[in-house]
């Protein structure tokens, strides 16, 4: 997938160089499918005063490029880059999460998936690298192949991998689907060479044979992972938190998931298998 075809400008007009602030902007407003008009009068501006940023006829400020970048909704990481686009020094801090300012959000992480057991819970970055996961992740994670449990640990590549979760995961083609689409919606807002790469790593895995049954006929509310442990059918409805308003490109792209049973069954199996 080209970067044109993720909504964001391949390259800059005229000289090849990284795209200037305009055509950016006007991609992020084309991707929200806003007008010129919707944008400045959600952002207190004129139509006309937009299509002079976006044709670079009118270099923005740096206040009104954080403006708009709000209204647009776009992500933490891409703010900065509109910022140095424009001239601009990037606003947004990019702190190592083993940094000791972010000691207390490491440790409530820690705390909040732990609370979460028997149910597995744990945290990924934006490449889906796992910093932080609970008893019940560990338990899914029995037999999966020894090289894929070397620091640091994949989320994706470990359930999608055919040595991996990925034999076990009864309706391995759905779920398969469901995490390959999500990447896309990510790669549709980030020019991100490592996610893109490990998108494409995992979407060429073999499929194991099996993984064909359809649970997502059976739920009425959401697509469950269905997998098989010890022996055991277990499964799961999966939800995603992220951090509101962060000021942190390293808090902006942290997520939490959690498996939720979505039936009395696997309730019953966790406590078991726990034991």
């Amino acid at each position: 997938m080209s970067s044109a075809a993720r909504g964001l400008p391949a390259e800059d007009h005229g000289n090849g160089a990284d795209p200037t602030v305009g055509p950016l902007l006007r991609s992020w407003r084309e991707h929200a499918g806003l007008s010129q008009l919707d944008l400045a009068l959600r952002a207190d501006s004129s139509a006309r005063h937009i299509s002079f940023i976006e044709t670079g006829r009118s270099r923005p400020s740096r206040s009104m490029v954080l403006r708009l970048a709000e209204h647009l909704d776009v992500p933490v990481r891409e703010r900065n880059t509109l910022l140095v686009s424009a001239g601009y020094a990037p606003h947004y801090a990019e702190t190592p999460l083993d940094s000791p300012a972010l000691a207390s959000l490491r440790a409530g992480l820690e705390r909040m998936v732990t609370g979460y057991e028997p149910y597995p819970a744990l945290v990924v970055d934006g490449t889906y690298h796992v910093l932080a996961a609970n008893r019940g992740i560990g338990l899914l994670l029995d037999g999966v192949a020894p090289h894929l449990l070397e620091p640091p640990l994949n989320a994706m590549r470990i359930t999608l991998h055919p040595e991996g979760l990925a034999p076990r995961i009864r309706n391995l083609r759905e779920w398969r689907g469901h995490l390959l689409r999500q990447m896309e919606r990510q790669l549709a807002l980030l020019r991100s060479e490592r996610l893109r790469a490990l998108y494409e790593e995992v979407a060429a895995f073999p499929v194991p044979p099996g993984g064909e049954e359809t649970a997502g006929q059976d739920s009425p509310f959401a697509l469950p992972m269905v997998i098989e442990q010890a022996g055991r059918r277990l499964s799961f409805l999966s939800t995603i938190a992220t951090f509101n308003t962060p000021a942190d490109v390293t808090v902006s792209e942290l997520a939490v998931e959690t498996f939720l049973p979505a039936d009395p069954e696997t309730v019953k199996n966790l406590q078991l298998l726990m034991r």
